[in-house]
């Protein structure tokens, strides 16, 4: 990976760690104010919704401008959110906060991830940069509330029990600034040619495709497990009488084996075929999920999780190689819009569903109800690195 490249997936990391603290900040401050759980719950469902209506147009945005212009508009987002909250941290203005960091946010990685698939044409080269772009957010997600954690707690100043929030707020701010600041001078890849577009194309044109239809199927296979395994494990942990922090423990086990298998992701990525690893990844997930019910003790549900981790963390950075791969150049972006809008849209609805479920078939069921569904996806999977070449050829347009 060039210097060039570096910088623009740590200026990303940089703002993705300015949402990850704002969501930490904000439910905190929120719970001491004397709000409900559920009010709390409103306000962390705002930093996924923004990007469910911002995707797309997003998406457009780059594609017709790059990655400087867009990286700009999501980091004026997040600073001003940061900013609002900062100097009127009532709950009306959290809220604000939330849409406006969730949004920054999702406009920043679809600009990122579309440059990087730009810069890079071999098929290899871009399994190993997704690699390295999908660590990006995992390490955003323990810089950014570790760090806004200790500011809370440490950086307050006079009588004011808020003024630890305000400096956490205050700095926030600051991130995407000099995320800014140094992604500026970055060079624009060359513009995709323009083909003519038929008349009332719309996004959803690209669902026509069948191996995007697949991949996006896939992706949302994907990410619908992750969200249940966070949303379940906890449940199923207080069943079991566990404490919290083992359920913690179990969580952060996930997490860093999904960080862990994307590090080793870039140093084999030439003898990997992305359909095989996304089928092999869905087949033990769906093997997983059926085992989970049935473990009891901490040490098993840790191996599980681990297990999980590993094979969930490897799908993403084959999803979006195999996207850039079958996408007309010209509609990357609009593409990339289009798969943020339908993950940011499962991971709003999911845990409300999942909670529904939970209480009607129980939580066992529920597990092996999302192993049967990722299962059907296996097949599906496995043709898609199959098919690649086909979609290669005719990237330049889609079919009618």
């Amino acid at each position: 990976m060039n210097a060039a490249l570096f910088k623009v997936i740590a200026s990303q990391v940089a703002v993705h760690a300015t949402m990850a603290g704002v969501r930490l900040a904000a439910p905190l401050l929120a719970l001491k104010q004397g709000y409900s759980a559920s009010a709390v719950g409103v306000l962390l469902a705002l930093f996924a919704l923004t990007q469910v209506f911002l995707a797309l147009p997003a998406g457009r945005f780059a594609d017709r401008h790059g990655l400087r212009r867009p990286f700009f508009i999501g980091m004026l987002m997040a600073s001003t959110g940061c900013a609002a909250a900062m100097l009127l941290p009532t709950f009306a203005v959290l809220c604000f906060a939330a849409l406006c960091t969730g949004g920054g946010a999702g406009i920043v990685v679809i600009a990122v991830q579309r440059h990087a698939g730009r810069a890079t044409h071999d098929p290899a080269q871009l399994k190993k940069v997704f690699s390295w772009l999908a660590i990006g957010p995992a390490i955003a997600n323990f810089i950014g509330p570790f760090f806004t954690g200790l500011l809370i707690d440490h950086a307050t100043f006079g009588e004011s029990p808020l003024s630890g929030y305000r400096v956490a707020f205050g700095l926030l701010a600051l991130s995407p600034v000099c995320a800014w600041l140094w992604v500026r001078q970055t060079r624009e890849t060359p513009p995709a040619p323009r083909q003519p577009q038929p008349d009332g194309q719309r996004a959803w044109d690209l669902l026509n495709d069948p191996a995007f239809r697949t991949i996006l199927i896939v992706n949302w296979l994907q990410s619908a497990s992750w969200d249940v395994h966070t949303f379940v494990l906890p449940l199923l942990g207080h069943e079991r009488g566990m404490s919290a922090s083992v359920i913690g423990t179990l969580l952060g086990l996930f997490a860093v084996a999904a960080t862990a298998v994307r590090l080793l992701m870039p140093l084999i990525a030439d003898r990997l075929r992305e359909g095989a690893v996304i089928a092999v990844a869905m087949a033990a997930t769906a093997c997983l999920f059926v085992i989970y019910p049935f473990t009891q003790g901490a040490l098993t549900m840790g191996i599980c999780s681990v297990l999980l981790g590993f094979s969930l963390g490897s799908v993403q950075p084959m999803v979006m190689s195999m996207l850039h791969q079958i996408t007309p150049p010209h509609r990357q972006g609009e593409a990339l819009g289009l798969r943020l809008m339908v993950i940011n849209a499962s991971s709003v609805a999911m845990p409300m569903l999942f909670g529904a479920a939970g209480g009607v078939i129980g939580i066992s069921a529920l597990f092996w109800s999302v192993g049967v569904g990722v299962s059907c996806g296996i097949r599906a999977a496995w043709g898609i690195g199959l098919r690649a070449p086909e979609a290669e050829k005719k990237a330049a347009e889609l079919p009618p």
